[in-house]
């Protein structure tokens, strides 16, 4: 195993959401990563930062960091010895964890401030006693090239062993976004032979990104000690911008835009009722603050209550205006504990921007069958990276939904897809506009009205096996997820994805229709990819077939198996029954049983085995146990349901009550791809949901 030591050069620089996207972009490459804070870096009781978004985001098994006051003791003392040693157990307890040894070791160093003059010493120190090779993180912010590379230099003489080795690399981040990045890194060559010498390798630069630093409304509650007086969406809305109201409502309503928190005395009548205007016209304000311990005239209030008792959050406090926005300056930079979706955004956005290239292959370790492993966050990387490579246009026939136009928006900028939104245009920008969103050149906007027309005649020569009228057609094609479907069937677009606000049958139905399955495929199947904490299984039939024979369910298996295999997942497959091997008897146990012959006669190259229970196919104790010789239990990835109503009960059950993220149902068995989502759907799934469908329409069929 591998260590690597995260070691800031000075203070501010972003130290722990570097060492935890550095632990999320080795987990990319199919790494078993694992994490350490080998001293808290407060003298807080409470979790350490890093500690806690380790385990909650990254599901790492970190260890409690040891103290800060027990370090400081220590260190006090002349027990720096003692010290390492207890480091040095807590990186193996962290290395072990609880799921089996792991390749990498991702340590963070303690973070530089005005208090802990002794970290610089102790951080080198802690590098060395680990064995660990130093990833230096530096900043951007308010540094000349100059002084960089020399704060660089020094750093690097520090970590740097005796045989010229310790060190991985350097991350610089809050770059400004008009960075001539060619002259600094000429620069910092210039004046540093460490840089110039190739010795301390770039991996990464971070720009600066004032969206992912935009605190809660719920945060600015906390700091500011404010009165809640209407919650709303204060755990969701999120402070970009603050307007202090000096001037008339006229020269300053232009600010009252998405995220913007209107600060405001409660007497002035014109800023509550603009505020409350623009909250009832559909602009999500981050809230709205009366200072000065005051609220509006009763009047007033009453004509603005249908604002000030929604979803927009109204906050008091006994400060003034100017001491308010001075407090508001001063708040904490770091995230609140409970602030996960911030903290997942930002780390996405370190590791979309970290090079692990030059780190080497010397951080692989294959596990001992010669498979790589594929954590959730490897998982959802090489779906994006895949979905990119198709370039596949995709129709969203539901496109005035605002998930889905939001999902359409985020695919486009970045190159997942080329979404196709069927709507009324004017609706779309009006859903746009209402969710702060701007819509970007080349989003392809589609008047189903203007197009009906088109797709008669080539639906009639579908269907006239059926005896389909044009009229009838016409009828038909009033829906939009009926249109989609047909511009799919004439090859106009790459694939198809609905069922935000549509059901499963208004979706699947029009593509066995128009499009029909795959030559040589006797049904249309389904699979779920559930993203566990340690690795992505796949679960089929979860949302299809109701109570496929034992023919029906071999064919569930293969197909789930392909498309494991298709999305990097080697394929082992359980076949579930409520009893193991030959300890049931019963019809449902004895289709499962031949319909596991059925798998092993048709494909001899896939392992399967059953009947399996889930324990027995997922916990490797329990498999050994219960089945022994078995080439699955215990390490199955594919998991197939006897019946719908297991399926789709059980993936319902891990994905609510452990927290788990289900991507699809993604059907298998159309001659083109079509996809289903649910009407719970989330945008991110929707935009996981377009990539799938994207890397289905580059393998023929989805067979």
């Amino acid at each position: 195993m591998k260590t690597l030591f995260v070691a800031p050069t000075r203070n501010g620089v972003g130290l722990t959401s570097t060492a935890l996207g550095l632990a999320r972009a080795l987990e990319r490459q199919g790494l078993k990563v694992a994490f350490l804070k080998p001293i808290a870096q407060t003298h807080e009781r409470a979790t350490d930062d890093s500690v806690h978004f380790a385990r909650t985001l990254a599901h790492a098994d970190a260890p409690e960091p040891i103290p800060l006051a027990d370090a400081e003791e220590q260190l006090s003392q002349g027990g720096e010895e003692d010290l390492m040693e207890n480091v040095i157990a807590l990186a193996r307890q962290a290395a072990a964890g609880g799921t089996g040894a792991a390749d990498v070791l991702v340590a963070e160093g303690l973070a530089l401030n005005e208090r802990n003059v002794y970290a610089g010493a102790l951080n080198a120190s802690l590098a060395r006693n680990l064995e660990a090779d130093v990833v230096l993180v530096s900043s951007l912010a308010g540094v000349e090239p100059a002084a960089l590379a020399d704060e660089l230099e020094i750093a690097a003489q520090a970590y740097r062993r005796s045989d010229g080795s310790g060190l991985a690399g350097y991350v610089l981040n809050f770059a400004p976004l008009n960075l001539d990045f060619g002259g600094l890194l000429a620069e910092l060559r210039a004046r540093s032979r460490v840089l110039a010498g190739g010795e301390l390798p770039l991996l990464g630069v971070v720009a600066q990104s004032p969206a992912l630093s935009a605190p809660r409304t719920l945060d600015v509650a906390r700091h500011l000690k404010a009165v809640v007086l209407n919650e709303g969406e204060a755990t969701l809305r999120r402070v970009t911008s603050t307007v202090v109201t000096a001037r008339t409502v006229p020269r300053m309503a232009h600010l009252f835009g998405p995220g913007a928190l209107v600060v405001t005395p409660g007497d002035r009548e014109d800023v509550v009722m603009a505020a409350a205007l623009a909250h009832l016209s559909g602009v999500p304000l981050a809230g709205l603050l009366f200072t000065s311990g005051s609220s509006p005239e009763e009047s007033i209030e009453r004509l603005s209550r249908a604002a000030l008792t929604s979803t927009l959050p109204v906050l008091r406090t006994e400060t003034n205006s100017y001491e308010t926005a001075s407090r508001l300056s001063r708040m904490d930079p770091r995230v609140p504990h409970d602030d996960l979706e911030r903290m997942e955004r930002i780390l996405d956005f370190v590791a979309d921007r970290l090079d692990t290239v030059p780190l080497g292959t010397r951080l692989r370790s294959p596990d001992a069958q010669g498979e790589r492993r594929l954590p959730p966050s490897a998982f959802r990387y090489e779906l994006i990276q895949k979905a990119r490579a198709a370039n596949k246009r995709i129709v969203l026939p539901e496109g005035d939904e605002p998930r889905t136009v939001r999902a359409a928006v985020r695919c486009l900028e970045k190159g997942i897809a080329r979404p196709v939104l069927l709507a009324k245009p004017d609706r779309v920008r009006q859903v746009a506009e209402g969710q702060g969103l701007t819509l970007p050149d080349g989003l392809e906007l589609l008047d189903p009205d203007a197009i009906r027309s088109h797709y008669v005649e080539p639906m009639v020569e579908l269907r006239k096996s059926k005896g389909l009228t044009a009229p009838q057609a016409e009828a038909q094609l009033e829906d939009s997820v009926v249109l989609g479907t047909m511009m799919l069937a004439l090859g106009e677009v790459d694939g198809l994805v609905s069922g935000a606000v549509h059901t499963t049958a208004n979706t699947v139905r029009p593509a066995l229709q128009l499009i029909k399955t795959a030559p040589g495929v006797r049904l249309v199947s389904s699979i779920f990819f559930m993203l566990l904490p340690e690795q992505v299984l796949v679960y089929g039939d979860a949302a299809i077939n109701p109570n496929p024979n034992a023919e029906e369910l071999a064919d569930i298996a293969i197909q789930s198996a392909d498309s494991a295999k298709a999305f990097g997942i080697t394929p082992r497959i359980a076949m579930l029954s409520y009893s193991t091997g030959e300890s049931g008897a019963g019809k449902d146990v004895e289709k499962v049983r031949v319909a596991t012959g059925l798998v092993r006669e048709r494909r001899p190259d896939l392992p399967v085995d059953g009947p399996l229970q889930y324990d027995a196919a997922s916990v490797l104790s329990v498999g050994r146990q219960k089945a022994p010789n078995s080439p699955v239990a215990g390490r199955a990835t594919v998991f197939i349901f006897p019946d719908l109503n297991t399926g789709n009960t059980t993936y319902k059950a891990v994905q609510r009550s452990a927290g788990v993220v289900a991507i699809g149902p993604m059907l298998q068995g159309l001659r083109k791809p079509v996809n289903d989502l649910s009407r719970g759907a989330l945008v991110d799934d929707i935009v996981y949901t377009i990539a799938l469908t994207a890397i289905q329409a580059t393998q023929g069929s989805t067979a």
